[in-house]
């Protein structure tokens, strides 16, 4: 008879295996750190003129509200202007519920405008606290309306609509860039 062998298997370190998956990880993540350092674009703002302001940089939180309800409203007009031959005034989009022009909660916070139609061409809303958010004017163009806004406190209803007038006037109009900073898309 043969005596039995006892044979010890010690199990296999896993030292090996975690300094492999280790030194894997390192590797992506160097290959990743060096592709965004080589492909990264930094974006700075495109400079406004003068007599304009960026929605996005240059205005309060209530008057970025104020600008967003107005843009969105501006349709609302448009479609009410083809039905009725003529534009709405503030009170009938108010009774409609159409923000800024409703009076609620949120337009009393965002300075209280009092809103008047200026001929049939612009909106006018005055301030009622400019600390809060300044006044408005939404001259109503057929090629491209327009946003503009004036934080005097003994500001007085433009009658002169022209670029040149309001400028002169202390009003600055409101622009909207989109660029990679906004949309966070790259095309190349």
């Amino acid at each position: 008879m043969t005596t039995p062998t006892t044979q010890i298997v010690r199990p296999a370190g896993a030292g090996h295996e975690t300094l492999n998956v280790l030194l894997i990880c390192l590797l992506i993540l160097a290959v990743a750190g060096s592709v965004v350092a080589w492909r990264g674009v930094s974006h700075e703002p495109e400079p406004v003129s003068s007599h304009q302001l960026d929605a996005r940089r240059d205005l309060a939180a209530s008057e970025q509200g104020i600008y967003a309800d107005l843009r969105v409203t501006l349709d609302e007009i448009h479609l009410l202007r083809e039905e009725q031959q003529s534009l709405p005034t503030p009170q009938s989009l108010a009774d409609e519920g159409f923000a800024p022009f409703a009076q609620d909660a949120s337009s009393v916070s965002r300075g209280g405008h009092a809103w008047r139609l200026l001929g049939n061409s612009a909106y006018f809303g005055h301030s009622q606290a400019p600390a809060v958010a300044g006044s408005f004017l939404m001259r109503l163009n057929e090629d491209a309306p327009d946003i503009w806004l004036n934080r005097a406190v003994d500001l007085q209803v433009p009658t002169d609509l022209s670029d040149a007038a309001l400028t002169a006037a202390g009003w600055k109009q409101i622009v909207a860039q989109f660029d990679a900073g906004v949309t966070r898309e790259h095309r190349h």
